[in-house]
Parts: structure tokens; sequence; C-alpha cells
């Protein structure tokens, strides 16, 4: 018997092998390879990866080109059902409201005049039911506004104070301090914004102002052109944080919108809200005038968000829900 030669079981299947073309071989490897890892893949995983754009977070903000000085309305879609939603943008707390129309949680938050152009991250923290936590990050690019820059003529004591001036305003500075420091969580304000007045605009937001030839100030708000006695309204439903006469604003009153949103009416004839008073969104608070450094009859209103200024007319813009 020859020692090379192997006896074959009865029941074993020869299987003839011929010299493969190395080509095929490669492609036969490769098909072989890839089926191996699908199988590798459990259903859930690969269900998973397929629907990740479906189920995944969906973020949107109002005005799409944001610049510095901006309010924003921020619309949020979440991969699954949350009981709350809170975020951070630029070291302030964001708080969001569910929309049970939309589906979709909504904030208002702001951007200060300072902020350089770049892209900054929004971190959203969810809660479950069940307690758990889900975290987001997303970048959003702020661009460079466009202001402009004026010269305006105001009487010498607003430009130099008296020593008993300067006292006033110090003590008035320390007041502001503590009004604007207050932060109330609970939103206040209902849906869209409205207008003071119904009227035109003499100075927009951001514009640089030099007085009797220095620049001290950047204008932060936003001027109506109104006669003196022009009822004013609320921007919207508010708690009166401050109503009297301080020394650059005149009269002045601070609306508390709720969530660190401040609207200030400013060099007004008179007062018709007192503070602590509840205000309904259009409600008439004063009269427009002159007082404080101004350089004749108008509304001056403001939007401050968390300690920054905003500009106005964006807000009035948003459509929120």
């Amino acid at each position: 018997m020859n020692p090379e030669r192997r006896a074959t079981p009865s029941n074993a299947t020869l299987i003839k092998v011929s010299r493969a073309d190395p080509k095929a071989t490669r492609k036969s490897a490769f098909v072989f390879g890839l089926l191996m890892c699908l199988s590798l893949v459990s259903p859930a995983a690969a269900w998973g990866a397929a629907n990740k754009s479906v189920h995944s977070w969906a973020v949107r903000w109002e005005p799409a080109h944001l610049v510095n000085g901006s309010p924003l309305l921020l619309k949020v879609k979440s991969p699954t059902r949350l009981e709350s939603l809170s975020g951070k943008w630029m070291e302030h707390d964001v708080f969001f409201s569910f929309d049970p129309q939309t589906k979709l949680w909504f904030a208002i938050a702001g951007v200060s005049l300072e902020t350089r152009p770049g892209k900054y991250s929004l971190t959203l923290s969810g809660k479950t039911a069940q307690g758990n936590e889900i975290l987001f990050q997303r970048q959003i690019t702020i661009a460079k506004g466009k202001y402009r820059r004026i010269a305006v003529s105001v009487a010498k004591q607003f430009t130099e104070p008296s020593p008993e001036q300067l006292s006033q305003i110090k003590q008035e500075q320390e007041l502001k301090k503590d009004v604007f420091s207050r932060m109330n969580p609970k939103r206040q304000w209902q849906g869209s914004f409205v207008a003071p007045v119904s009227a035109s605009i003499s100075d927009v937001f951001g514009t640089a102002r030099v007085f009797n030839g220095e620049t001290q100030s950047m204008h932060q708000g936003l001027d109506y052109a109104v006669p003196s006695g022009t009822a004013v309204s609320a921007l919207n439903r508010g708690i009166v944080l401050l109503a009297r006469p301080l020394f650059f604003e005149g009269n002045c009153v601070v609306l508390d919108h709720g969530q660190g949103l401040l609207s200030l009416y400013m060099h007004l004839s008179k007062l018709e809200v007192k503070e602590g008073d509840q205000i309904a969104k259009g409600q008439e608070i004063a009269l427009s005038g002159g007082t404080g450094r101004a350089t004749g009859p108008h509304l001056h209103i403001a939007v401050r968000w968390q300690g920054i200024y905003v500009n106005p007319a964006t807000l009035l813009s948003l459509k929120l829900p």
C-alpha cells in the first residue's frame, strides 16, 4: 500500500479543487468577510444606526443669521419624551418650556454686543420620566453686527455732573444693580412681544453715541419718535420691578418678564404703575416724555436678558409660542 494514499470514508463527499483565479479569490474573501461582519451586528444596533437621523436631537434658532447684540428664540426637538429641558449658553442658564401644539421645547436667549464673531456651544440637558439625563451639544455661529455712530448734544450736567449729582448717580447704580440681579425662573411672558407705541423709530440699537464730542456710550435700546404724553404699553406680560425717576433714565419703568428677561421704558413724563404690580401684555403703563438725559421728547425702550442688553427690534420680530 502506498503510504501517501489514504482511505476515503464511504459517506464523504469528494470536492474537486481546481486552481482558483487570484482576483476571484480576493473578491470572494471580501464578500465572505462582509457577510460575517453583518452577521455579528445585532438587529437592534443595525436598526438604531439606520434610524439615527430620525431619532436624534433637532435644534433651530431665530433669527437664522445671528449677530452680536441679538436675542434668539431656540426651538428643540428631543430624541425621546422629556419631563424637563434646560440649557447652558455662554455661561447663562436657559429655561425651556414645552409647546404641546408643535411638540417642541422653546426658550429665549441672547448674545451681548461684546461677543466676538465665532462658534459657541449650546449645551442641552433633558430629564426623562424615569429620571434619566440625556445630553446634547450644538455649535451656533455668531457674526458681527453692523452698527452706526452718531453725535449728540446734551446739557453739560449729563456729561460733567456735579458732586451732588455724582452721589445720586452712585446711589442709583446700586439700586439698578439690585433690581437687575433678581432672577425669577418662572416665565411671565406669553406669546410674541408687541410694540410699546405705534410710531416710527428715530434711533436703533447698537449706535455708538458721541456726547458733546466724546464717545461715552452705546445706544442699547430703541427710540420711538413720539410727542410727550403718548400712551406707552407693556411689551408683554410681567411684574413691575421699578417705577421711579432716575438721573439718566428720567422717569423709568422696568418690567420683569421672567427667566431673566426685562424690558425698560425711559424718559417718561408720567408713571401709571407702581412696583410690584402685575401687568398684562399691551397694558398702558406710562406716558412718554423727555425726562433724564434726553435731547427731546421720545420713548426709549431697552431689553435685558440675564444682564446683557439685546436688540428690542429683533425681539419684537420673533414669532413666539
